[in-house]
C-alpha cells in the first residue's frame, strides 16, 4: 500500500510542484513512507483499485493532500477535503507559497491566509502559507 500512495505522491508532486528540481523531489520521496506511517489519519481514495488519491490529517491539520493526475479536476481533491472536515475537524493546514493552484484550492474552499513562512518545516527556501477556516 505504501508504494502506491508514494507513486501517487511522486506523481502529483512532479505535476504540481514545478518549482522543486527531479534531485529535490528524489530526496524528499526519501522522506514520505515514514511520513505515511506516522500519520495519526491516512484517508485513501481508490479508482478502479487502485489509489487514486489521499490525505494525511493530524489534530484537525491537514497534513497532506495528493492526487494523481489523471484524477485532477474530477472533485476527488474537494471530496476528502469535505470528507475530513467533516469527520476529522480539519481547520488549518499549510501549503507551497510556490503551488498557487492548490492555494486557489484551498480558498475556494473557504480557508485564508493568516501566516506567512520563508522556509518550509525542513528549513528549505520554500515559502509556506499557513491557512485556517473559520
Amino acid at each position: 500500500m505504501i508504494q502506491q500512495l508514494l507513486e501517487v505522491w511522486e506523481q502529483s508532486v512532479r505535476a504540481t510542484h514545478l518549482f522543486l528540481s527531479d534531485s529535490e523531489i528524489n530526496h524528499i520521496k526519501e522522506y514520505v513512507p515514514r511520513a505515511l506511517e506516522g500519520i495519526a489519519h491516512l484517508v485513501i481514495a481508490k479508482q478502479e483499485g487502485a489509489s487514486a488519491a489521499f490525505m494525511g490529517i493530524a489534530d484537525g491539520t491537514l497534513e497532506m493532500l495528493f492526487i494523481a493526475p489523471k484524477e485532477r479536476g474530477k472533485g476527488l481533491g474537494k471530496q476528502l477535503l469535505c470528507y475530513g472536515m467533516e469527520h476529522y475537524a480539519v481547520r488549518k493546514l499549510a501549503v507551497n507559497e510556490q503551488n498557487p493552484q492548490a492555494r486557489g484550492f484551498y480558498e475556494h474552499m473557504g480557508f485564508a491566509v493568516y501566516k506567512r513562512t520563508e522556509t518550509d518545516e525542513q528549513g528549505d527556501p520554500y515559502p509556506l502559507l499557513y491557512m485556517c477556516r473559520q
